[in-house]
């Protein structure tokens, strides 16, 4: 009897999971990261996407508004990276892991191609520890969200079949 009432529970597919992870993941770490460039703790601007636009808009509330959306949808596909690569680790560790190497990926090695980004060398240290720390935490969240949703699955597939 409990293992009918639990197997009849709603679960989402996991690749919207995902979907859904990564937008919420780009839109709130942008906004994250507008706050944090406004309280000084990091001199790079989250708007910094919207430089192919033209207009002084860029920075009031509708720059901010389509710079997360922006995030947002990009995030995605970093969702979907996350969720081929390592949506079977059971470890907080590799969420982390994966945003250091995201990290690593943008201000190490795409840096001459985002034009506003510079290496990070040429940063403070609070600016580096701050994106370091939002990188590792938005990898956390993308990391964990998939792969604890993956694991349950399993789980619940088990019981039915059991």
């Amino acid at each position: 009897m409990e293992k009918e009432k639990n197997s009849n529970r709603y679960s989402m597919p996991l690749t919207h999971l995902a979907m859904l992870t990564g937008f919420v993941a780009g839109a709130g770490g942008a906004l994250l990261c507008f706050i944090a460039h406004y309280l000084n703790f990091t001199e790079i601007k989250p708007s910094f996407i919207l430089t192919i636009f033209r207009g002084n808009w860029q920075d009031g509330w509708l720059g901010i508004v389509i710079s997360c959306l922006i995030y947002g949808l990009l995030s995605i596909l970093v969702a979907f990276g996350y969720y081929v690569l390592l949506k079977r680790k059971k470890s907080i560790i590799w969420g982390g892991v994966y945003g250091a190497a995201l990290f690593c990926l943008i201000f190490f090695v795409f840096y001459p191609i985002i034009p506003t980004i510079q290496l990070i060398t040429n940063y403070n240290l609070t600016t580096i520890l701050t994106e370091a720390c939002f990188f590792v935490l938005y990898g956390i969240f993308i990391g964990y969200s998939i792969s604890y949703e993956y694991n349950e699955q399993q789980y619940w597939e088990n019981v039915k079949s059991e």
